[in-house]
This record gives structure tokens, C-alpha cells and sequence, in this order.
């Protein structure tokens, strides 16, 4: 087959295609989903009798399994994707029997659990058709020659499709409508095939219900994330005053009390009480500028994303490239959340990676309103979100704005961090916003 369908045009490879993958697919889809389906039904009737509690989520975890393989299909064959509708799990649930009922309880309640099953019933019927066409349509020809040559005298009386076999002349016009159907297999074997995916995306996509319910969960829990993270950038504000520009200013003060009890009786002591003082109030300034600049760096504010992104590269110890083409300004909220999710990306490449090179792209797409951020180093890889790392810190900054944070990090890299955040341009950029490649050895 294969070396038919590479020297085929695209169209007979296409038609081939789908009628290979066809068949067995039609037998997973009838086999599987009465399996599956007779199973979570039976153990879910079990429920009120208390051992359908114990076998549910194991079940409804073997139909969840099934339809993202047959996702992850509809992906890699039709070009059909589907997000996972499914509720996440709590992060802490109860062990023993009593976090097995709370799992079932959960997972009853999911209105995907149900979807679910109903998709099961109806790829085991329809699905199954539209996946066994394409076969179907592709043998009748040359099942209808066999019929011809004979084979319907052993056939008598039965029936090839809508043609009763009952003489050479009927299995002769069973044989011409075999290849009609054969004929018509190009064209209408892949439209069958996309038909069942989509027939699987209108099932087992999320409904515009579950996307809202799941939008407003998401933005409910980035809300008390940016409560959570004003709360600590507060308190950590107040430490650093206190601790820093404040102790020192205090400082300053006693020293300017004693030098004027001094400055008449001990002048040479007054002076060096006055270096002193001066000494204080320069640090006192750094200290403050510092503080400032974490809060919003200057350079942000007067110059905007992309210089402010080439100032970290240069502050970086590693080398970085960077690539910046950006239409204009964006809200200073976006701009300051873009701006620290890249410093805490370059600073876990510099410390925590291992890299020698790293590259930043800074981007927008106005296709689809995003602001695109990818960082690659070819550090070792194995980088975490989950692990706890500054990771975690980025996706809820970003979460804040509806942004997302995907990691890619194989053991022994490279790794590539990317980050979108919805926004729109409000302003013409200051300085220059095309491809910039900066770098320092």
C-alpha cells in the first residue's frame, strides 16, 4: 500500500488512505465502544448498591483514555482537533474509600462523563458506518467481478445490495453496480472519513456551556492568584523599605543630629559624620532605584517592551539573540507581565539550565491578537512548570491576562519556553521595533 499511494496522485492516495485506516478503525469503534459503553453502564447501576462506587472512576477512566486516543486520531489523521472537555481534578482529595467515592461523585457530575457515553452509542453505529464506507465502497468492484464469474450460483437467492442474485444476468448488473460504487470511492471515501471525525469533534468537544463554565473557573482562580501575588509584592515593598532605604535614612538622620552638636566642638569629627551621611543617602537612592526598577523598570515605562527586553539580554551573563517586531505599545499592565515572565525565563536559563546560548523572539500576531513570546536554550533540559519552580510564577502572572505558558524541555534539551498573551497594540512604539539581534559573549 505504501509504495502504491507514493507513486499515486494525491488524490488516490488520499482515497487509499482512508479506506486502510477505514477498516480498522470501523472495528475499534463497534468493539471498543460496546465494551466500553456496557461496562460504565453496568457499574454506574451499581452505584446505589455501593460497589458500582469502587468500579466507576476506574471505568469512566478507561472511556476517558479511549476518547483521547480517538482525539489525539481525529488530530493525526483528519486534521480534526478537539480539546479535552473533562473538569480537572481537585489536587488534594482524600485517601481510602472516601476519596474514591468523592472521585466518582466528581466524575458522575461531569457533564462530559455523559457526553462521553453518548458518543460511545453513536460511533458505535454511525461511526462504525462511516468508517467501513470507504473499505466497502472500495471492494464492491471487485467483489462484484468475483459474483459474476459464478460465485452466485453458490449465492442464489441472496441479494448483492438492492440486486436480487438469481441469474448470470442479475450477477452481471450486481457487477456493474459494484464498480459504480468503486468508482465513486475517490471522491467519496475521504469526505466519508472527515465525516466521522467530525462527527467525534461535535460529540466530544467541549459545548459552548462547558467552555464558558471552564473560562470563568480559570479567570475565578487567576483572580485570587493576582490577589495573592499584589499581597506578597506588597509585604515584600514594605520589607525592602524598611529593611533597606528606611533603616538608612533613619541612619542619615542621626548622623545629621550629630553633626550638628558636633560641627562647632570636634569639625574633623562633623566631617567624617558628613561623608558618612552622604555615603548613606547614595545608597539610600540605589536602594530606592532598585526598588523602583522591580516594580516597573524605567526603561519599560519610556521605552517599552522590546528595548526593555534587549536591556535583559544585555544584563544576562549568557549570550542571548534577540528578535523583536512588535507594532507599538501595548497596556502597561501586559507590558510589565511580559517583561517579568522574561526575566525569570532568562534567569532560570542562567542559573538552573547549564545553557551556553539562548534565544529570544518577541512578537505579535495580529491574526489572532496575541503577543508571542518564545525563549530556546540549549541548556539540559528537564525544565518543570509543575515542579515548583519560577515556571509556576510565570503561568499565574500570565493567567492573570488570559495568557498561557507552554514548556518544552526534554531531557537533554534544548528547551523552549513560549508565552501568549491576548492584547491589542494602543500606541506607536518609541525606537526601533523590528528584528534586532543583540548578544553579548
Amino acid at each position: 500500500m505504501g509504495v502504491i499511494t507514493e507513486r499515486a496522485g494525491p488524490g488516490v492516495r488520499e482515497w487509499l488512505t482512508a479506506a486502510a485506516r477505514g477498516l480498522p478503525l470501523a472495528l475499534v469503534s463497534i468493539v471498543c465502544g460496546i465494551a466500553l459503553f456496557v461496562a460504565a453502564v453496568l457499574s454506574i447501576a451499581f452505584v446505589p448498591l455501593g460497589v458500582g462506587l469502587l468500579t466507576t472512576p476506574a471505568v469512566l477512566s478507561g472511556v476517558r483514555s479511549y476518547a483521547r486516543w480517538r482525539r489525539a486520531l481525529a488530530a493525526d489523521w483528519g486534521g480534526t482537533a478537539i480539546t479535552d472537555p473533562y473538569r480537572p481534578r481537585p489536587a488534594r482529595m482524600r485517601p481510602g474509600i472516601a476519596g474514591r467515592v468523592e472521585h466518582c461523585v466528581l466524575l458522575l457530575r461531569d457533564p462530559a462523563t455523559w457526553r462521553d457515553l453518548q458518543w460511545l452509542l453513536v460511533d458505535a453505529v454511525a461511526g462504525f458506518l462511516l468508517a467501513l464506507l470507504p473499505a466497502a465502497l472500495t471492494l464492491y468492484g471487485p467483489y462484484g467481478t468475483v459474483v459474476a464469474a459464478g460465485l452466485w450460483r453458490a449465492m442464489e437467492g441472496d441479494w448483492f445490495l438492492f440486486v436480487p442474485l438469481t441469474s448470470q444476468s442479475n450477477a452481471l448488473l450486481a457487477m456493474g453496480v459494484g464498480w459504480c460504487l468503486t468508482a465513486s470511492a475517490p471522491y467519496a471515501a475521504p469526505r466519508l472519513m472527515r465525516a466521522g471525525f467530525r462527527l467525534t469533534r461535535a460529540l466530544l468537544a467541549p459545548t459552548r456551556e462547558m467552555a464558558l463554565r471552564r473560562r470563568v473557573d480559570r479567570l475565578y482562580e487567576t483572580r485570587h492568584d493576582a490577589v495573592d501575588t499584589s499581597s506578597a509584592e506588597l509585604r515584600r515593598i514594605e520589607r525592602d523599605l524598611h529593611d533597606g532605604a528606611q533603616a538608612r535614612l533613619v541612619a542619615m538622620g542621626m548622623s545629621l543630629g550629630a553633626i550638628e552638636a558636633l560641627i562647632e566642638k570636634d569639625p574633623q569629627q562633623a566631617r567624617r559624620l558628613v561623608a558618612q551621611a552622604r555615603q548613606n543617602s547614595a545608597e539610600a537612592l540605589t536602594e530606592l532605584r532598585d526598588l523602583v526598577r522591580g516594580i516597573h523598570p524605567p526603561v519599560l515605562a519610556e521605552r517599552g517592551l522590546g528595548d526593555a527586553v534587549r536591556a535583559l539580554a544585555l544584563r544576562t551573563r549568557l549570550p542571548v539573540e534577540v528578535a523583536v517586531d512588535l507594532p507599538g505599545r501595548f497596556e502597561d499592565p501586559v507590558e510589565a507581565a511580559a517583561y517579568f515572565a522574561v526575566s525569570e525565563v532568562l534567569t532560570n536559563a542562567a542559573k538552573h539550565a547549564g545553557a551556553d546560548r539562548v534565544w529570544l523572539d518577541v512578537g505579535y500576531r495580529g491574526d489572532t491578537g496575541t503577543l508571542r513570546i518564545t525563549v530556546v536554550d540549549d541548556g539540559h533540559g528537564g525544565a518543570d512548570p509543575a515542579g515548583g519552580s519560577g515556571l509556576a510564577g510565570v503561568e499565574r502572572r500570565l493567567g492573570t491576562f488570559d495568557g498561557i505558558l507552554a514548556v518544552s524541555s526534554p531531557p537533554g534539551g534544548p528547551t523552549t519556553v513560549t508565552m501568549e498573551i491576548p492584547c491589542t497594540p494602543v500606541g506607536p512604539a518609541r525606537g526601533g521595533t523590528g528584528p534586532h539581534p543583540a548578544a553579548r559573549g
